[in-house]
């Protein structure tokens, strides 16, 4: 991918600065795109952080880095790779679930196979409705969510700071009851987790993929520190972002329609209504919205299965494009063309291909960007399925 001579990276206990540098050694040198304008070392440091939608309902973490804590839901446990979150988590439970009545726990919990789950320690329950905090209310010697640094309260998580308590009010206003907001921030949601080593190397790709964006003010002789560290990670691959459709012809492209992505539109307000098929979609008032027309995008959707936010996933694409993806696998052009089903329509004179789907009927890709998505799969005429999630294991 560049005919330039790198640089040697320091090595010692991990660290990615130039060798002979001065200073601390540093694993995760974001000094690596230095070069770069604020706005874009923003929207790097943005793409690094866990940002739910509404996560203050959830008692999430918002805007703070994806190598935080979690929050894992109770119903969840089942698929959730606990030993993976090499920042601790926490099990979010809702009185429903903790609760047999008023002030009698679940047996499970006391004697059962969820007796690991302990509230207070690894667990809390959340509380969102009126209804639930009266019918099913904290027990009378528990205490809300609070940090503790040395016994005295603090704000914001950090080295020797402590979750203490039992209980997060998250209770939306109804009728003439009031909005209740009691108990510090858990964790983040956790299919958006990165460890720090994996959150840093998605942000060095990124800075890689703003570099070739169309018009971009940078070259790549300004980013050998940065060649360098995804070099020695086997992420300096342009075959690999070719083949996956992040970069085309040597330029960043969208992963889903493969279009240029062009530098301004990092920063650019998208707006809906332009969008074919969006039409009466409400206007995005520059400056009122946070959607830029060119976002994160994740080719494998985040999943609390999986952690999906990994450097070989993470790519800029447009905002549009990520809302009709969904919480779908983005499949390139060259791996759907690779399983070999083509599809066509029959006219009278034959058949006329004009695509590839993939071999689960749930993508089809033309040649020429195209792309149709399998919205629902088939109706059954059989009774709805009864799931009954699975317990986890500490």
């Amino acid at each position: 991918m560049t005919g330039l001579s790198l640089p040697s990276l320091c090595g010692e206990e991990g660290c990615r600065l130039l060798i002979e540098h001065a200073g601390k050694h540093d694993a995760y040198p974001t000094r690596a795109w230095s070069f770069m304008q604020q706005r874009d070392k923003d929207k790097l440091t943005k793409a690094g952080f866990a940002t739910p939608r509404g996560g203050n309902k959830g008692a999430y973490q918002n805007h703070v880095l994806r190598s935080n804590k979690v929050i894992v839901p109770y119903e969840r446990l089942h698929i959730v790779p606990l030993d993976q979150y090499q920042d601790g988590y926490v099990i979010r439970l809702y009185p429903e679930q903790y609760f047999a009545a008023a002030g009698i726990v679940r047996e499970s919990f006391i004697t059962g196979e969820d007796a690991w789950i302990e509230v207070g320690r690894n667990a809390f329950v959340l509380y969102r409705t009126h209804d639930g905090y009266k019918t099913l209310p904290p027990l009378a010697h528990w205490m809300a969510r609070s940090l503790l640094k040395d016994g005295a309260p603090v704000k914001e998580r950090g080295k020797d700071v402590e979750d203490v308590g039992h209980y997060v009010l998250r209770i939306s206003s109804l009728g003439k009851q009031q909005r209740v907001i009691e108990g510090a921030p858990q964790g983040v949601f956790a299919p958006e987790y990165a460890d720090q080593e994996t959150n840093f190397l998605s942000q060095c790709v990124l800075a890689w993929l703003i570099i070739h964006t169309h018009g971009s003010p940078y070259t790549t002789t300004q980013a050998t520190h940065l060649q360098a560290i995804l070099a020695a990670e086997g992420l300096l691959d342009a075959a690999g972002y070719e083949y996956k459709g992040v970069i085309r012809h040597g330029l960043a492209s969208c992963p889903l329609c493969l279009r240029f992505i062009h530098y301004r539109e990092l920063h650019e307000m998208v707006a809906f209504q332009t969008t074919e098929g969006a039409e009466n979609a409400a206007e995005q008032v520059e400056g009122a919205t946070r959607s830029t027309i060119v976002s994160l995008f994740h080719l494998t959707p985040l999943r609390y299965d999986t952690i999906a936010h990994i450097p070989q996933s993470v790519a800029w694409g447009h905002a549009v494009c990520n809302t009709r993806l969904g919480q779908r696998e983005c499949v390139s052009l060259a791996e759907i063309i690779e399983m070999g089903l083509k599809v066509g329509v029959i006219r009278p004179e034959g058949i006329e291909t004009f695509g590839w789907i993939t071999t689960d009927f749930r993508m089809i890709r033309s040649p020429n960007g195209a792309v149709w998505i399998q919205l629902n799969a088939d109706v059954t005429d059989g009774p709805p399925e009864t799931l009954e999630p699975q317990k986890a294991t500490p």
